[in-house]
């Protein structure tokens, strides 16, 4: 009879912890993250450590609203990372709900994506959860490993060749940002008629193909200023991109794409417009494609 007893408690039990195992993988779950503080400790050698307003390095991973959410997806791409698994704690109630919302939103994702030195940005971030909520991000890059290799290659040779010993940020700016244009034609087929024939949304149309579009543009004009430190992201409006950058104590519009214009008569046009700019300057400047959330690029709002 107590064999039976014995027997029938283990399998009462056993249902118990059946029809209750989502709740008590999530308690052990939350019981080890509050137990032990996650750190993020690999970084590539492409990490950027900067203070942007918008978006901030987590120090840990004990998220508890959707900015410690944005904040953790900027951490992961920008410090290289290509696969990375976190939970929602318990006491974060609408944790899963605001991971949708990220993961669904092109446009938070391509702000994140600015903010992020180029060979860490991605081409797409997938974002997939369960009901214990599990969250694993896979990113998968803009540049591969060759991409980088021949980038730099031909960084190092532009330096070399162009600004030489030259000192002084702004020129050494003023140099690349001529180079990059007279070296490059906006690729009108593409932005126009969705007609691919170059890569010319990245630095690899810029530098090896001769075609670029403003994302192009602006990566190749924010990878020079990575390897001169100069602190940069880039700006994203509805349709348009371009850099910010920080120098003698401001934040300026570095703009190559408008400073390349399309002529009609297919002459090849160096200007600059829109080069190192205060944010007052490009609003006088009226034009519909420069129109950027100001909760966003903080850094530029006139003060």
């Amino acid at each position: 009879m107590r064999k039976f007893l014995f027997v029938l408690f283990l399998l009462i039990g056993a249902l118990a912890i059946y029809i209750n195992r989502e709740q008590i993988i999530k308690t052990i779950i939350n019981n080890v993250i509050e137990s032990k503080e996650v750190n993020l400790e690999y970084k590539n050698s492409y990490y950027l450590k900067y203070n942007f307003k918008y978006v901030d390095e987590l120090e840990n991973f004990k998220i508890k609203n959707k900015e410690d959410l944005i904040n953790l997806y900027y951490t992961v791409i920008n410090n290289g990372n290509e696969i990375f698994e976190f939970y929602c704690p318990e006491e974060y109630k609408n944790c899963i709900n605001d991971v949708t919302e990220i993961a669904n939103n092109p446009k938070e994702l391509s702000v994140i994506n600015g903010f992020v030195h180029p060979y860490n940005s991605f081409d797409t971030v997938e974002t997939v959860y369960n009901s214990l909520g599990q969250v694993t991000l896979t990113i998968k890059k803009t540049y591969n490993y060759n991409d980088i290799v021949r980038l730099n290659e031909k960084i190092d040779e532009i330096v070399k060749n162009q600004v030489k010993n030259e000192k002084n940020t702004k020129k050494i700016i003023k140099i690349i940002h001529d180079y990059i244009i007279e070296h490059t034609k906006y690729d009108k087929e593409r932005s126009d008629h969705n007609i691919i024939k170059y890569q010319s949304n990245t630095a690899i149309g810029v530098f090896f193909e001769g075609y670029g579009i403003c994302s192009g543009y602006a990566d190749a004009m924010a990878l020079f200023l990575n390897y001169y430190d100069i602190p940069n992201y880039k700006v994203a409006s509805e349709n348009h991109v371009w850099n910010a950058v920080y120098i003698d104590g401001k934040w300026l519009h570095l703009d190559l794409t408008w400073d390349d214009p399309i002529i009609s008569t297919g002459e090849d046009i160096l200007d600059d417009s829109y080069f190192l700019i205060t944010t007052e300057q490009l609003k006088k400047l009226e034009d519909s494609q420069h129109h950027f959330d100001e909760t966003v690029y903080q850094e530029l709002v006139n003060k």
